[in-house]
């Protein structure tokens, strides 16, 4: 809030564009402009401008401002602790649950597409991490006044499903998910790795399952029925996960529902010219003017990819919806097959194409080495919430030995998928990553348990709270400089979570809160609460009040939720 407000006062003083930076050391001040960038325009040293300017503004500066100062080149501002103090505590203690809402996407759609499972086995981590980035953003873009809507495309079609149709028709022998005691998906991907076991016994299963997908698309009566059968199986499985998870969707798109349509809309375009027709009587684009390599649309025997689909989809996406981005949260391995996509509806002449956006992230392995789906040696995520669970449990009993069982059980649960987001959250999207269930479940350190407990921490201070009710708050009793410091971090969660928003960053939401409670652990060490004098009490415990705030705010754009007592 005071950044904003300097930024666009020294603007006015300067007649420049200005950018702000924290200051390594806190001696430094709050806030620090580089004047660097000046050299080359004012044709002076910059230590000499910093100085000029400190000098003029320190005689103007405004009544939040303690002091103004030049150092090494920099204009350094020092914020007046009752005046930051008050500022951000009334402000915190106003809005609550909308404290760092700034309302950037009023009147804006915006739509992600993510998880996008393929209906013949379970979803697994490579899934998870997908899912909660998906998640995240989307609970960012609603926090800061977007129009969201979480969208879905489920694979349900192709050679792939027919794979484990075949591998269910030859060796299911009727049984169900309910006769096996299984979950739905975890059943139809039983015979999808099987059909693979299978296949290095007897190649010419591969032919069959081309024949079961040949007929599918006729509509072939006893195949249409089996499909829908294992097809239901599997959504049954995604829609218990995705509940376990708290993941919601808005919209979501069957790829069976409009393949044809979307094979017939390429064919259009391929007779308007748009498309050629490859040497070996494939349709493709020519993207060579976008400098990317040409890109198959329709195979030759005209069966359809997913270039066919999702060209489609994108153009039925803006005919649906006024929407201001469109994202899709897809792995890096597929990045080049956005940017050909993107350049084929640019092609097309859709003046959109540009609002069209690729989240890209890294991949996520386990540190016994890289998934496989085809060897049934990925790690689905029913079995790695029932992993991280199992190890909730013991970090809770050693702290109750005592519980209820249906309080561990509830509790065991909120830790374990806390750990399990935040692991996968605080790590930038971009890079790989290996997941190690042990690493993320401990209470100390960089981890959800450790923030969820810090929550619990300060609730449990609130519940023992006595004699400070209609006692006015004395903001220059917040004179500590661990006080401070926790004032200052609190009042950095707008501009974090705008930031987050602007640069599609969702991790630094999750550092951010690693911070905010580093510092509220170390104000907590350090300054009594309950046992200070009571109009020191009274300030204290209003900051305490307002920081479960910011971190309940934080804990929810994560999609964690924040637990009264661990």
């Amino acid at each position: 809030m005071f950044k904003k407000k300097l930024v666009k006062w020294l603007e006015k003083k300067i007649k420049e564009d200005i950018v702000l930076e924290t200051p390594p050391s806190k001696d430094m001040g709050d806030y620090a402009l580089a004047c660097f960038p000046f050299c080359k325009k004012l044709r002076k040293d910059p230590k000499k401008i910093a100085l000029e300017y400190a000098t003029v503004l320190h005689l103007e500066k405004p009544g939040y401002i303690e002091k103004i100062i030049s150092l090494s080149g920099y204009v350094n501002f020092f914020l007046k602790t009752k005046v930051l103090a008050k500022k951000v505590i009334e402000k915190i203690s106003k809005d609550k649950n909308n404290y760092g809402k700034t309302n950037i996407g009023r009147k804006k759609q915006v739509m992600l597409e993510f998880s996008a499972p393929n209906t013949n086995k379970p979803m697994h981590l490579g899934h998870l991490r997908n899912n909660l980035l998906g998640d995240c953003l989307s609970n960012i873009f609603d926090y800061e006044g977007y129009k969201v809507i979480r969208a879905n495309l489920i694979n349900d079609r192709g050679i792939h499903i027919c794979k484990s149709m075949l591998a269910y028709k030859k060796w299911g022998k009727g049984k169900t998910p309910k006769s096996e005691n299984m979950k739905g998906d975890h059943f139809v991907g039983y015979y999808y790795v099987l059909y693979q076991q299978k296949l290095k016994e007897d190649p010419k299963l591969e032919q069959a399952a081309q024949r079961l997908l040949k007929k599918w698309e006729k509509g072939d009566e006893k195949t249409i029925a089996l499909w829908k059968k294992m097809r239901k199986w599997c959504l049954q499985g995604f829609n218990e996960t995705y509940k376990t998870l708290g993941v919601k969707f808005d919209k979501i798109y069957y790829e069976s529902t409009f393949w044809k349509k979307a094979k017939n809309l390429v064919l259009r375009y391929y007779k308007k010219g748009q498309f050629i027709e490859g040497e070996d009587g494939e349709l493709l684009c020519d993207l060579e003017k976008y400098n990317l390599p040409n890109k198959v649309v329709l195979r030759a025997d005209k069966t359809t990819l997913y270039s066919t689909q999702d060209i489609y989809l994108a153009i039925q996406k803006f005919k649906d919806y006024n929407l201001e981005k469109s994202i899709y949260v897809v792995a890096r391995e597929q990045e080049m097959y956005f940017r050909q996509l993107f350049a084929i509806l640019r092609k097309l002449g859709y003046k959109w194409w540009e609002k069209c956006l690729h989240f890209s992230y890294g991949m996520i392995n386990l540190p016994e080495g890289k998934m496989k789906s085809r060897e049934g040696t990925v790690v689905d995520i029913d079995d790695l919430i029932t992993v991280m669970k199992d190890l909730a449990k013991i970090e809770i009993k050693q702290r109750h030995d005592e519980m209820e069982e249906a309080e561990l059980e509830k509790r065991s649960s909120a830790i374990g998928l806390a750990a399990l987001r935040f692991f996968l959250l605080k790590i930038d999207a971009v890079k790989d990553m290996i997941f190690n269930p042990t690493e993320a479940i401990p209470f100390e350190g960089d981890t959800g348990p450790y923030v969820q407990y810090t929550y619990a921490r300060a609730s449990s201070i609130l519940r023992r709270v006595k004699g400070v009710k209609g006692i006015e708050v004395q903001y220059e009793l917040v004179r500590e400089d661990v006080e401070r410091e926790l004032v200052k971090k609190l009042e950095e969660f707008p501009e974090i979570v705008e930031n987050s928003c602007n640069n599609l960053r969702p991790h630094l939401i999750a550092q951010y809160l690693t911070d905010l409670c580093r510092t509220f652990n170390d104000f907590y060490q350090k300054c009594k609460c309950l046992q200070a004098e009571e109009d020191i009490k009274a300030a204290r415990i209003k900051l305490v009040k307002v920081s479960t705030i910011v971190i309940k705010n934080a804990l929810t754009l994560l999609g964690i939720k924040a637990l009264e007592e661990m």
